[in-house]
């Protein structure tokens, strides 16, 4: 495990804009509270309340990754989008600097269609 810092800086905000998720043609995901994680150089990431998505449009499969930062993750696939397949991502016990994401779900920004207002 390594700990965010000065070399690998971490960052989590409660965002206060309303974030819709379509895949496949569907809206999947409703949120007005997502968090946003930004990770050393890289573009923010908008995690999700697992509890602001559709019930019935994800499905868990048995690939994980691992970030030394984070913890290991979990994936799932949207159902019926063609490029649904391990489309969303989730820590389901991160690490304690990134304990808020628990709970929460990541999308592929290129596999899924994001509005905010």
């Amino acid at each position: 495990m390594k700990v965010p810092g000065p070399d690998h800086p971490i960052t989590i905000e409660q965002s206060t804009e309303h974030v819709r998720v379509h895949a496949g043609g569907k809206l999947i995901a409703d949120t007005s509270s997502p968090l946003v994680l930004h990770e050393a150089g890289y573009p923010g990431v908008y995690y999700i309340p697992l509890a602001d998505v559709e019930q019935g449009a994800l499905e868990k499969t048995t690939s994980t990754t691992y970030c030394p930062y984070k913890g290991e993750a979990s994936y799932y696939s949207i159902i019926g989008a063609e490029e649904g397949t391990d489309a969303v991502w989730t820590y389901e016990s991160p690490y304690p600097a990134v304990g808020e994401i628990a709970g929460h779900v990541a999308f592929y920004p290129d596999r899924v269609e994001f509005g905010t207002d």
